[in-house]
């Protein structure tokens, strides 16, 4: 693409080495990840208890789910911007307060609009906060390792979805559905201070800054930046309409193979993570045994982040990407068709949690390594945004599928079309090659 001339600035952020410093990023921005996730699964789990205690059948809470996604598509939608203009730091701090706060609330509701609402504003933190952890941590990751940092951060993710369905199972039968959604509020309140003390902003907003602390004169120090020897102007942040940006200078072609991967992607993320513990329950497994057997899509979802951000940064996602796409179509295959024993089954949500899940952390990482810094909480952010219009159709899909009678894990079978569909965008890809050839030659004449 055409990018700006890049000065001793951003060459050095760009180049910066992986020290104390980006650990520190990339630890706190996972357990952000984490904390959201945990919030993104907690309905999920919930729901098989939820249809016993308020008398409900599953198709029902097709409405909480949409709710859940749409305050997502709309916390995604408005971090970008406010990520890319006024920081990421403030984006992190208000993202993490509003949906601790409304998970801690949605264990005291009593019926299912009073759930939905709940889960809007839940939505609407996690939103906020997913590009906002990723767009940190590709600040302070040097260009070659950019993709396999957000990938690590986002590690935080599958985690947290595993760790939800490992609670559900010790949780549920002791103390009830409530204690799933307060403890996913405790946990992301009290990380809060930590969260404001050693959080640091991005560096490309510091150096735009003319009344530093010494902690900020430090870190830009760290980073090798003489604090008031340089401006904003060398540094590549966003000076004009972030979201003009997302189409302009050859970008476009990109950005709108990856809105189609990430609709495609979020669609059969949620689709499975909304109704896979209540597909399982209706097949015969306790609320409890649902979740724990759940959890083990966010587990196969870990292992990928373990090889796919390094092949990504190696081969590029036309490649890598693609075919990890494709290769989910058998395992989703199996759990739509096939009926398997106990321990198999685990093994196929396994491998499909981590061509699924994997791919969309792969994703990310590819989305943050693809845009610029001055365009990259927007272009993430507005990714993400899109795909959650697939994260609220798949959950909607579901619902629609399970009411019309089909044996419920047939409903997973829509999922094989849309994984083909983001396996071809993905390979689609280096077509932006040729977009940015002819976006430089514009600009050179």
């Amino acid at each position: 693409m055409a990018e700006v001339q890049l000065s001793t600035t951003e060459t050095a952020l760009e180049n910066q080495r992986i020290g104390p410093l980006q650990l520190r990023v990339v630890a706190l921005c996972t357990l952000i990840q984490i904390c959201d996730a945990y919030d993104v699964n907690a309905i999920a789990v919930t729901v098989p208890s939820l249809t016993h205690a308020w008398n409900l059948p599953g198709p029902a809470f097709t409405q909480a789910f949409v709710w859940s996604s749409i305050g997502i598509l709309v916390g995604a939608l408005s971090a970008g911007p406010i990520g890319d203009r006024l920081g990421r730091r403030p984006l992190l701090l208000a993202s993490v307060a509003i949906y601790g706060l409304a998970s801690l609330l949605t264990g005291f509701v009593g019926s299912l609009p009073m759930l939905s609402d709940m889960r809007f504003f839940t939505g609407l933190g996690i939103g906020g906060a997913f590009p906002g952890a990723a767009t940190l941590t590709g600040d302070y990751a040097p260009q070659r390792r950019r993709a396999t940092m957000i990938m690590v951060s986002f590690t935080g993710a599958p985690l947290g979805g595993f760790l939800c369905g490992q609670a559900a199972g010790f949780l549920l039968p002791t103390l009830g559905w409530p204690s799933i959604f307060v403890l996913g509020g405790i946990v992301p309140l009290a990380m809060l201070p930590i969260l404001w003390v050693w959080l640091p902003e991005s560096p490309r907003f510091l150096v735009g800054k003319d009344n530093l602390s010494q902690r900020q004169t430090a870190l830009l120090r760290e980073l090798g930046i003489a604090p008031g020897q340089t401006g904003a102007g060398q540094v590549d942040i966003a000076r004009g309409n972030p979201i003009r940006m997302l189409f302009g200078q050859g970008y476009a072609l990109q950005t709108v193979l990856l809105w189609v991967i990430f609709f495609c992607s979020l669609l059969n993320l949620f689709l499975f993570a909304y109704w896979l513990p209540e597909v399982l329950h209706l097949t015969g497994m306790t609320p409890p045994e649902a979740a724990r057997a759940s959890s083990f899509r966010e587990l196969g979802a870990m292992l990928a982040v373990f090889y796919l951000g390094l092949l990504i940064d190696r081969f590029g996602p036309e490649r890598a990407l693609a075919a990890h796409y494709a290769a989910g179509i058998l395992f989703i295959a199996c759990i739509a068709l096939l009926a398997m024993p106990y321990l198999i089954l685990v093994g196929a949500i396994f491998f499909a949690g981590m061509t699924i899940v994997g791919s969309q952390t792969g994703a990310n990482g590819a989305c943050g390594k693809l845009y610029p810094a001055r365009m990259r909480a927007s272009g993430l952010g507005w990714a993400l945004g899109i795909g959650r219009l697939g994260g609220i159709a798949g959950p909607a899909l579901g619902g629609y599928l399970l009411a019309l009678g089909l044996r419920p894990p047939t409903i997973f079978l829509s999922a094989c079309g849309f994984m083909l569909v983001a396996a071809i965008a993905t390979a689609l890809l280096r077509l932006r090659h040729r977009a940015e050839r002819v976006a430089t030659a514009k600009l050179a004449t």
